[in-house]
């Protein structure tokens, strides 16, 4: 995965943010669109969008465009780190595999300290009975 590649290839349109702000939302631009053509990339191989479009099935449109927004600060240009960090972590996180897990045994000592356990609990709880006449 090329960052650098990836990070040109995204297209951002700034937009008016909504919510509270006074007279300033009326006036400023500064949340941020971030759209992702992930069909088009040319940073990313045939395995990795295969990959990416199995993970990340329900955060992309029909068309295969990954859009995420940012509207946290009031500075246009902070809200385009934000929103590009973002994106670099979902798609880490959606190229990452994990390892597949080996079954191992139980070992031995295991099992054996376990039943030892269990009868020193038993042997307790029967010294607390009522003793039978």
């Amino acid at each position: 995965m090329e960052i650098y590649q990836i990070v040109k290839e995204l297209q951002f349109k700034a937009v008016r943010s909504s919510g509270a702000g006074g007279q300033n939302v009326n006036k400023v631009a500064s949340k941020v669109v971030l759209t992702f053509d992930l069909k088009e990339s040319q940073a990313l191989t045939e395995e990795e969008k295969i990959v990416l479009e199995n993970k990340l099935a329900n955060r992309l449109t029909s068309e295969q465009l990954l859009i995420l927004h940012c509207d946290e600060d009031r500075s246009q240009l902070k809200n385009k780190a934000i929103v590009i960090k973002r994106f670099l972590a979902i798609i880490r996180d959606g190229l990452f595999v994990a390892k597949e897990r080996k079954a191992t045994k139980i070992p031995k000592s295991a099992i054996r300290k376990r039943i030892k356990d269990k009868k020193s609990l038993s042997d307790i709880k029967q010294s607390r009975r009522k003793p039978d006449f």
